[in-house]
């Protein structure tokens, strides 16, 4: 007979399974999506295009609470199976961290932690048969960062891991074999669905139907000739260089010192860039490179910005042509005249895994948003489907992936009603704003490297004005951009500068290691968790579901009763939590002391209320000098559900941060 009896709560079977971030909270009605009416089918959000950019705007989306009103439709019929992106720099790893699901590639992927620069090697005679040699090392990330190395791994791997997390979150919302044919805004006949669109789906047997559609929202992440960017009547503006560059991923058999470093090189007969890549299933590494080839292409022979050429027609075909004209054997053939003395071939036995050959050029539309009749934003583009440039950089997929990372949140926010609902601008309207801002940046870095990257520097080391030092120079001062850590938002409603220097609590001007400063990302750093002494990173307390933080620096008073730390998060407490939406603000924070020194009686009863396992302090006596904050005096600072920080004010101005997530958040 039993000698105990056992008892458990019906949802016991949930501990078993993967966690899943809560979403949300919503405080507007759910709308009926019902095709009943109409026979047409709603969505609150729809999106159009499934890599990167796509993917990574509808998992975010779905993991904030919309995975029941949202849909992704992808003309291609599966995920990509090779070529194109492959690199994540250390800001997009810091975001997949935040979202758990870099672990797979961080741990498959290769890691790019050194750069090898050769260049050619001087000749003693003109006899002499032209020569590269190593000039010099420099690390891949020279900014601090979390993870200090790039990652490269297949775009098709990347896909899949997004679309495998948002499997869990929610069921069929990506749909295949789908071509989006075009939308329009129809507001009388649906004010709350006005975007009217249509796709056209291909079934199993081939046969293709159109559908049409309406939802509140559209994104278009569907690429450089995107079908949703034209019916918004937005083109792609820019210059077209006359260089051509031939890629090709493949399995090398060579006796280069450094095919598995990042290389740039620069010889007589031309330029390559080796990137690595991860080992395949056959336990083979493969390898990367891009070639500039000896062909080219006259810039005024390219497509313009209306889809047509200045030439007409006939010069179009003539551009395409030429291009054409570049094969895998003149590829290689070009790689293996810039890689003398050294031998670079395909292993026997294996076959080239994709190639390509490219124009390179830099575009971007004026802006990333369509409005309706009273200036509200409806519809959106992402990634290349605004901005088009070079890849040597490998910026891509990485810049693509942060303008969702951007626009997801503040969507979720505006349907879910926690946005101040309030006119022009509004939340929503950032990310045009943001996001157009570090696309010119992007442009403008891609100019300058890919042009320096496709200039010749010869033996003397001076021909046509490059010399190595400066080509080292440009790539060591855009590591804050090119490691996505650099990135910094201009003001506004999302990004409040400082109103006076007397009492800002920060000093020092060091972002890129770390300093804190409005419209920069928090840097991570290792803490040790006051509640069960576990070494932590900071980032990891500001995980991607949506939220706002308040990061208070207490200061070296938090033990007294009447000090300022106390005063100030009993009124954090009081005043800010109760004010805004249940779960739209997390608190964290930080003590400067080294020893644990004090008791939970002895510190004010807010932090355990509220930031128990979300209380950290220091493992050595850096981290308060990191973010440039006094302990003695300590600081308040809001950050974005993106991780950038929004405004920073002292200990005491807790009405500074209730000003501003009034501006974010509706309140209540």
């Amino acid at each position: 007979m039993p000698v105990f009896q056992e008892t458990a709560h019906r949802e016991r079977d949930l501990r078993i399974n993967p966690t899943i971030e809560p979403p949300l909270p919503r405080l507007t009605p759910h709308p009926d999506l019902s095709a009943a009416r109409d026979g047409i089918e709603r969505h609150e959000v729809v999106v159009i295009g499934a890599g990167p950019a796509g993917m990574m705007c509808t998992l975010l989306l779905a993991r904030y609470g919309l995975g029941n009103s949202l849909v992704c439709y992808d003309a291609k019929p599966g995920t990509l199976k090779a070529g194109q992106a492959d690199g994540l720099q250390p800001r997009t790893l810091e975001v997949l961290k935040s979202l758990d699901i870099a672990d797979e590639i961080i741990n498959h992927g290769c890691h790019m932690s050194e750069v090898a620069f050769w260049n050619p090697k001087p000749r003693s005679s003109p006899q002499d048969l032209s020569a590269i040699e190593r000039t010099s090392f420099a690390p891949d990330v020279v900014v601090a960062a979390r993870y200090k190395h790039e990652v490269t791994i297949h775009q098709g791997r990347i896909e899949r891991i997004l679309e495998n997390n948002l499997d869990q979150y929610a069921s069929n919302v990506i749909r295949r074999s789908s071509r989006f044919v075009g939308f329009q805004l129809d507001e009388e006949g649906d004010a709350e669905f006005p975007v009217k669109f249509e796709v056209e789906q291909e079934g199993p047997d081939g046969a293709k139907t159109t559908r049409t559609g309406r939802t509140k929202y559209l994104v278009g992440a569907d690429g450089a000739h995107s079908a949703v960017r034209r019916s918004m009547g937005l083109e792609l503006a820019g210059e077209t260089t006359d260089h051509i560059w031939g890629v090709l991923d493949f399995v090398a058999d060579t006796n280069f010192p450094d095919v598995r470093k990042r290389s740039a090189i620069h010889s007589d007969a031309g330029s390559v860039m080796i990137i690595p890549r991860e080992r395949i299933q056959s336990g083979e590494y493969l390898t990367r490179l891009y070639v500039q080839t000896v062909e080219e292409v006259d810039p005024s022979e390219d497509v313009g910005t209306n889809g047509s050429s200045s030439n007409g027609v006939k010069s179009k075909e003539k551009s395409k042509s030429r291009r054409a004209g570049i094969t895998l054997e003149s590829i290689l053939e070009q790689a293996r005249r810039v890689f003398q003395p050294y031998e670079i071939k395909i292993k026997e036995g294996t076959k080239v895994d994709w190639w390509a050959a490219y124009q390179i050029g830099q575009r971007m539309t004026p802006k990333f948003s369509f409005q309706d009749s009273k200036g509200h934003d409806r519809v959106f583009i992402a990634g290349d489907a605004c901005h088009t440039h070079s890849p040597k950089a490998g910026q891509g997929m990485n810049v693509s992936m942060m303008d969702s990372y951007n626009l997801a949140w503040k969507l979720t926010h505006q349907i879910h009603g926690l946005s101040p609902q309030t006119e022009i601008p509004s939340v929503l309207s950032t990310y045009g704003f943001e996001r157009t801002t570090i696309a010119k940046m992007l442009i403008e870095f891609d100019t300058q490297f890919s042009s320096m990257f496709s200039g010749k520097i010869d033996s003397d080391k001076s021909v046509e004005g490059l010399t190595h030092e400066q080509f080292l120079k440009v790539f060591s001062d855009g590591s804050g951009f090119t490691s996505g850590c650099g990135i910094e938002y201009p003001a506004g409603i999302l990004v409040e500068p400082p109103s006076s220097e007397s009492d800002y609590p920060v000093t020092g001007d060091n972002y890129l290691h770390g300093t804190l400063k409005p419209g920069r990302r928090l840097l991570n750093s290792k803490v040790r968790r006051y509640a069960d002494a576990n070494l932590r990173d900071l980032q990891d307390d500001f995980i991607s579901t949506g939220r706002f933080r308040v990061l208070a620096f207490t200061s070296l008073d938090l033990a007294q009763k009447e000090g300022r730390s106390a005063k100030s998060l009993t009124q954090i407490g009081q005043s800010i939590f109760p004010n805004f939406p249940a779960g739209t603000v997390e608190l964290v924070v930080l003590h400067p002391f080294l020893e644990r020194s004090f008791e939970w009686v002895d510190i004010p009863g807010t932090i355990k209320k509220l930031a128990e396992m979300r209380f950290h302090g220091p493992i050595d006596d850096s981290l308060y000098n990191t973010y440039g904050v006094d302990p003695k005096e300590g600081a308040l600072v809001v950050v974005r559900p993106d991780g950038y920080v929004g405004v920073i004010s002292s200990l005491v101005d807790v009405a500074q941060v209730d000003s501003y997530l009034s501006k974010s958040l509706v309140k209540v």
